[in-house]
């Protein structure tokens, strides 16, 4: 395809920079090398209004987090009039807030840990200190509004559940205090949009100590990611059927990673989260699940750019 003049986005000003640097170059990389006419584009450091004075064509957006995944910059693309990779603003404005993802898949009969929201102002210590009486222990305490696994915590016992908060309230002003579920933790891509979407193979995450967190995601060399994912019969199956569920209810589009946790004693997978411009690094999840169906880094990008679009163009 002659997608004309490309704006890869990358960088940006969320907490999530470092990695969507990584993400965006190994894109651009993988675009130039099919031939596709692609150019860096920070907007941390360039005004988005450039892209129409510099006739850009169309957009891959590799930003991660707020100001890139959170229907802002989709929100613009679509002022600007220029086709951008991935969901829409609505889909990616709720997709970005884990509650509204939770209260969505919750009223779709969908199944998501149990989980209380502290919003800044509205509690105090003895709320706080309260919350595994009843949520139970441990509690996973996250910014709401957060990726990257950043500023997750994961308290054992009730004396460490008001520095918990206040380090996730530091990066956002809601705090989600989650249910934990022990058991295997799994990831599924899903390509495409509406019925025509479809699951990609599921990744099993083994990290060290269950400890999945922002330096094991992207630095470090010590967690397994087991493809084929060795779940038992018919798990796999049962898991791309919910992820393609969890994101179809949302109206994502074009590609997104559905996180889920599987019950270890009664096998039922909860979903705690969607990603609606998954990570593109080396240690990145959605190409390694592509390349065990079949597709390379660079197939990937192109068919991912080859579905930009604009959220009035799907009527």
């Amino acid at each position: 395809m002659n997608f004309g003049k490309v704006a890869v986005l990358f960088g940006g000003a969320s907490a999530e920079r470092e990695v969507s640097l990584m993400s965006g170059s190994g894109v651009l990389k993988a675009l130039q090398s099919r031939g596709v006419d692609a150019h860096a584009f920070d907007p941390a450091q360039r005004d988005l209004s450039e892209l129409k004075r510099d006739g850009f064509a169309r957009c891959f957006i590799a930003l991660h987090g707020r100001f890139g995944e959170d229907g802002t910059v989709q929100g613009a693309l679509e002022l600007l009039g220029i086709p951008y990779t991935g969901s829409g603003v609505m889909a990616s404005s709720i997709a970005m807030d884990k509650v509204m993802t939770k209260r969505v898949w919750l009223a779709e009969g969908l199944p998501t840990p149990n989980y209380r929201l502290l919003r800044r102002g509205d509690y105090d210590r003895k709320k706080v200190v309260g919350i595994p009486d009843e949520l139970g222990l441990p509690v996973i305490v996250k910014p709401v509004r957060e990726g990257s696994s950043i500023g997750v915590m994961k308290v054992q016992g009730y004396s460490g559940m008001v520095d918990a908060v206040e380090q996730a309230s530091k990066l956002d002003a809601d705090v989600l205090c989650e249910q934990f579920i022990a058991g295997d933790e799994v990831t599924c891509p899903v390509m495409g949009s509406g019925e025509s979407a479809r699951a990609l193979p599921v990744i099993r995450i083994v990290a060290p100590d269950g400890n999945y967190d922002y330096q094991n995601k992207y630095f470090g060399n010590d967690t397994k990611y087991v493809l084929p994912c060795g779940l038992p019969s018919g798990e796999e199956a049962a898991i791309q059927e919910i992820a393609l569920k969890a994101y179809r209810v949302l109206d994502c589009r074009g590609w997104g990673r559905i996180d889920v946790m599987i019950d270890a004693s009664t096998r039922k997978p909860y979903l705690l989260e969607i990603n609606t411009s998954p990570g593109m690094t080396s240690h990145s999840l959605v190409p390694m699940s592509a390349r065990a169906a079949g597709m390379s880094y660079e197939e990937l990008c192109v068919h991912i750019l080859s579905t930009a679009t604009l959220e009035h163009a799907k009527s």
